[in-house]
């Protein structure tokens, strides 16, 4: 059998430092050191990020076992992945439509993890518009964790859009996920890593 590899898809202004990617780094050192785990520090802009993961994916396909995990925008890269390449993904409050929320943060950006300052414009949007997959193609292979408290994104909107996939809702919580080291073993389990 081949060996096991998660990669983990961290959000928007985020980085491979975020709480949850650190999590689920941690339980893997310490409960399943067999798994491989890649958490990429994604470029600032969709399309490179895109390529970046698209490139990792094509490169370790045929040697491993690959498991998606992502958070908000790193959700939307997974729920992307999921439609091309068909690979199991946990999508932890996952943004929808990033192309419309992410229009009040045109501008100049600063990456408060990498401090790094960068500008988001127009293009940025129209190359987020392109990825997006509208009906889901392999729903029997997403688990979407939710919670109604989520400060940045309507819950409601992925309740909707992952309809036909495996949800959790809880209530209350927020945007960060409350109390996500609850839930990487049953990750690990879901994407049968």
């Amino acid at each position: 059998m081949k060996p096991s590899l998660l990669i983990y898809v961290h959000g928007f202004n985020s980085s491979p430092g975020s709480l949850k990617a650190s999590l689920m780094a941690k339980y893997c050192a310490e409960h399943r050191p067999d798994i491989r785990v890649e958490i990429p520090q994604l470029p600032n802009f969709p399309e490179q990020a895109a390529y970046q993961l698209k490139q990792l994916v094509e490169e370790h396909q045929n040697d491993y076992r690959i498991g998606l995990a992502g958070s908000s925008l790193g959700g939307y890269f997974c729920t992307w992945l999921n439609a091309h390449y068909a690979l199991p993904a946990v999508l932890i409050n996952p943004a929808v439509k990033p192309y419309e929320l992410l229009v009040d943060f045109l501008g100049v950006q600063i990456n408060p993890y990498t401090h790094e300052s960068y500008v988001l414009n127009d293009t940025h949007i129209d190359d987020l518009k392109v990825i997006d997959v509208e009906t889901l193609t392999n729903p029997d292979n997403i688990w979407v964790l939710l919670q109604t408290g989520d400060e940045t994104l309507d819950y409601r909107q992925a309740e909707k859009k992952y309809q036909s996939a495996h949800l959790t809702i809880e209530s209350g919580g927020d945007h960060g996920f409350v109390d996500f080291e609850r839930y990487p073993e049953r990750i690990i389990q879901f994407l049968n890593l």
